[in-house]
Formats: C-alpha cells, sequence, structure tokens
C-alpha cells in the first residue's frame, strides 16, 4: 500500500478516535450532571442533560459516517479492520449512554425533592463508580491498553453490588412510607439505568480487547443484559 494511502488513513482514524472520545467524555459529564440534578433537586441542569444528548446523537452520525468512509475507501484488513469496526462498536455503545443519562434526567423533573436522602446519596454513589468505569474504558481505547480493559471488565461485579444495595434499601422504605412509592419508584429505574451505563463501559473494554488482540473476552452476562436492555426499550 502506498504511503500516502497508509498516512491518509491513519489520519482519518485518529480523526474517528477523536470523536469517540469526545463523545465519551459528553457522556461522562452527563452522568455527573445528572446525578447533581437528582441530588440537589435542579431541574434546570437536568433539562440540560436531556438537550445535550443531541450532541453525542450528532457525533454518532459523523462518526459512522467515517467508518463507512474508511471501509469503503480505505478497505482495511487485519489489525486495521479490527480497529474500524471497534469504533463502530464504541460509537452505539456511547450513544447509549447518552440515552440512558436522558432517562434519569427525564425522571429527575417527575421527583417532588421529598425522596428518601439515603437512596438519592446511594444514587450520588453509584453514578461516581460508573462514571469512574466509563472513564477508565474510554483510557484503555485512548492508550489500547489490554490490561486496564481486563481491570474495566472486573468492575462490573462492583457496579451490580452498587444497584442491588440500593433497590433493596429503596424497596425497604417504600414498604415503610407507601405514600413514597411514585416518587421512589424513579430512583430504581436511575439506579438501573447506571448499572446499564455500566454494562455498555464494560462493552467498551470487551472491543478494545478484541481491538488489540484480535480475540472475543467473556462477557455473556452483560451481553444478555443488553439485550433484554434494548428489547425493553422497543
Amino acid at each position: 500500500m502506498p504511503d500516502h494511502i497508509v498516512t491518509a488513513f491513519t489520519d482519518e482514524l485518529e480523526h474517528l478516535s477523536a470523536n469517540l472520545l469526545r463523545m465519551g467524555g459528553l457522556a461522562e459529564s452527563m452522568i455527573m450532571d445528572a446525578s447533581r440534578a437528582v441530588a440537589t433537586f435542579d431541574l434546570e441542569l437536568a433539562r440540560d442533560v436531556i438537550k445535550r444528548d443531541r450532541s453525542i446523537d450528532e457525533l454518532e452520525v459523523e462518526a459512522e459516517r467515517a467508518i463507512i468512509r474508511l471501509i469503503a475507501l480505505r478497505h482495511p484488513m487485519a489489525g486495521d479492520l479490527r480497529a474500524v469496526l471497534g469504533a463502530m462498536k464504541l460509537a452505539g455503545d456511547i450513544e447509549r449512554i447518552g440515552d440512558l443519562c436522558k432517562n434519569i434526567a427525564k425522571r429527575c423533573l417527575e421527583l417532588t425533592g421529598d425522596e428518601n436522602r439515603a437512596a438519592v446519596k446511594g444514587i450520588e454513589r453509584m453514578s461516581r463508580a460508573v462514571s469512574h468505569q466509563l472513564q477508565m474504558a474510554l483510557d484503555c481505547y485512548l492508550r489500547q491498553d489490554i490490561e486496564a480493559a481486563k481491570m474495566v471488565l472486573d468492575m462490573d461485579d462492583d457496579i451490580d453490588d452498587h444497584y442491588t444495595s440500593l433497590f433493596r434499601e429503596t424497596l425497604t422504605y417504600m414498604m415503610e412510607d407507601p405514600r413514597q412509592i411514585g416518587s421512589n419508584t424513579h430512583l430504581i429505574f436511575m439506579a438501573k439505568n447506571l448499572e446499564r451505563i455500566g454494562d455498555h463501559a464494560t462493552n467498551i473494554a470487551k472491543a478494545v480487547y478484541y481491538m488489540v488482540t484480535g480475540e472475543a473476552t467473556t462477557g455473556a452476562k452483560v451481553e444478555s443484559r443488553l439485550a433484554n436492555d434494548e428489547g425493553e426499550q422497543r
């Protein structure tokens, strides 16, 4: 392959990667801002998070166009093809994370401001854990670091534990005070959205592992949950 073609492919792939990392940065900020909106009952911030989802959607469209161009014009093979297909996977997962953040913000608009503070604190803690997991996943993509990718995969159980603990705590509170069932149900769904975000961060790490090694990681549990989640959204 001529040097100028190789250089053009590298430049286009780097531009695509930069856009994906920009998407990821937006998603990270949406996670934390959605959580802050819940914690402070800041409805204006929640509305801002909802609006920001459009920016992620637009970047995904741009990424898809770049991926199609790379495949159609550059005909990548082997590791280059894995890099392009991995980028496609990342774009989809990050876009979905944006959707889940938007869902959290929408549910914030339904709160009364009198919800169980312990559960709200649980949402904050879980948001920090999930945001950290996504940050690590994006970092391992940037550095193509399979050891870091493995660490992200290992974090999945911790996120699940966060969700289980918060679910039980909120359910107990609802049983003790049935008047709070409606508003606290929103908190449970927020926690579920955060767990799904963790699953998508895990998928990003799996994609990185495949891009670097050409081998798939084991992750049937995460894939099954996400398949069920997509089915529920339909």
